[in-house]
């Protein structure tokens, strides 16, 4: 049964996922979301990448009944490092992946939410890593993406507690980008990819692999990628093209790959 939907809006790739009622991240969701990523990542027509969930949820999290049909310490293992192998994937994807977040982003929707390089998020719309309140922890690089982004202290408390937050808390945190209204986040999160794909995407990829530094906090290394990925945009037919469209009081028309 194929759970994501797949669409292409002005060179930007649509994915819905579409697992009612919840939206539950299962193995065939993250085995679908693996072979997506897989077929657009060549695809130099696409230069960008939204997520969102259809209908009520972004992602109300795991699949708890999946977890009954699991039987050993091995078997959970092997679920967790199959999730945290694709979101690693994500983070590090050459083409930025805007999640639009609405209803609930909670255990493996937020985590799948962390993974994307920038979070939009309706009003109203509640973010938690609540594992814990079921005797389980985050297995999806959970406890290692939130410390990230709302630092270690925040990180603890709402892992701890299983207590969720809201969408404002969240942007005030540091967790999401931007706050819109439920009727406007597709189309905002549309607008931004329109905004980024005009870019050139020599340059978008390599300011993200500069940014997969600090994100893990090699500051010193990410300096010395800084330089060499600078080196190698400056050298590029897009530099060329920006500079002498800059200088012509132009548009540029930055290559599709």
């Amino acid at each position: 049964m194929t759970v994501l939907h797949l669409e292409t809006k002005n060179r930007t790739a649509v994915i819905t996922i579409d697992r009612p009622p919840a939206n539950a991240l299962s193995s065939e969701v993250i085995e679908e979301l693996n072979s997506v990523i897989n077929e657009l990542e060549d695809q130099a027509e696409i230069k960008a990448l939204v997520i969102h969930g259809k209908d009520r949820f972004f992602s109300a999290g795991a699949d708890i009944k999946e977890f009954t049909e699991i039987e050993d310490t091995e078997g959970f293992a092997r679920l967790s490092a199959k999730g945290q192998e694709l979101f690693n994937r994500m983070e590090n994807f050459k083409k930025p992946i805007i999640a639009a977040i609405h209803g609930a982003a909670l255990g493996g929707g937020l985590e799948l939410a962390m993974a994307c390089h920038i979070r939009m998020a309706a009003r109203g719309a509640k973010f938690g890593l609540p594992e814990l309140q079921l005797g389980l922890i985050p297995g999806f690089a959970g406890t290692q993406r939130l410390p990230q982004l709302v630092g270690v202290p925040k990180a603890t408390e709402l892992i701890l507690s299983s207590q969720p937050i809201e969408a404002e808390e969240a942007k005030a945190l540091g967790l999401v980008n931007q706050v819109v209204e439920p009727e406007e986040l597709f189309d905002k999160a549309l607008g931004l990819a329109s905004r980024i794909v005009s870019k050139s995407a020599v340059s978008t990829a390599l300011a993200l692999e500069c940014l997969s530094y600090a994100r893990r906090g090699d500051y010193l290394e990410g300096q010395s990628k800084e330089s060499v990925n600078f080196g190698i945009a400056f050298n590029s037919e897009d530099a060329k093209e920006g500079i002498q469209a800059f200088i012509e009081k132009r548009k540029p028309a930055f290559q599709d790959k």
